[in-house]
């Protein structure tokens, strides 16, 4: 592999990356809720969830999502229904102070909630499947050159979530009021949802 191979790669991912999708809609949501404490939590969420898209790629389940509109449709379903309960949890969430009890059990939970949201995108998988090869030479070994081109696209994740959390908690004043968290979890939930129905319809 070239490093003009590579550096194609690593824009074409940047890119791609920046536009948001259902992982960044809930960090950003998170990252409001929770401030810049959550940015841990919330990068390390979507460093592991899309390494375990990656693997599932690697190991051939994007060979089935892609060829077999069951499982496709199963798995989606799955993620549509998961973004839907997560909507349902902020309509109901309550505008009372964390302590840091209730913040350390909050970033347990966001932490496993993101991590599910970007893990179990099936369209996440299938694309990388279908974008990896091509920026790999089938001349010489591949396999070293899809794990630097896993290991790129997860480090470019981590430092895109970093800063979608930057920025986002960065607004978190705004949202003190109980007015406004209400407003807001109106706001989040009603686009988590959305997202969910839209995974459902297309299903």
């Amino acid at each position: 592999m070239t490093i003009e191979v590579w550096l194609a790669f690593a824009v074409a991912s940047a890119v791609l990356l920046v536009i948001p999708g259902p992982t960044i809609l809930a960090v950003i949501s998170y990252s409001i809720a929770h401030g810049a404490r959550a940015s841990l939590s919330l990068v390390a969420a979507v460093c592991l969830g899309d390494s375990t898209a990656l693997a599932f790629s690697l190991l051939g389940l994007g060979v089935l999502l892609s060829t077999s509109a069951f499982w496709f449709s199963v798995v989606k379903i799955l993620g549509g229904v998961y973004l839907i309960y997560l909507a349902i949890k902020l309509f109901r969430a309550g505008v009372s102070p964390i302590d840091d009890q209730e913040m350390r059990a909050g970033s347990n939970n966001l932490f496993i909630n993101t991590y599910i949201i970007t893990a179990l995108n099936p369209k996440g998988i299938v694309f990388f499947i279908a974008f990896l090869p091509q920026f790999v030479d089938t001349t010489v070994d591949t396999s070293v050159q899809l794990w630097i081109l896993s290991t790129t696209f997860v480090v470019l994740a981590a430092i895109n979530t970093f800063m979608y959390c930057f920025f986002a908690s960065s607004a978190r004043g705004f949202f003190q009021s109980a007015q406004a968290q209400q407003r807001f979890n109106l706001a989040g939930g009603s686009l988590l949802g959305i997202a969910g129905v839209w995974a459902l319809r297309n299903s």
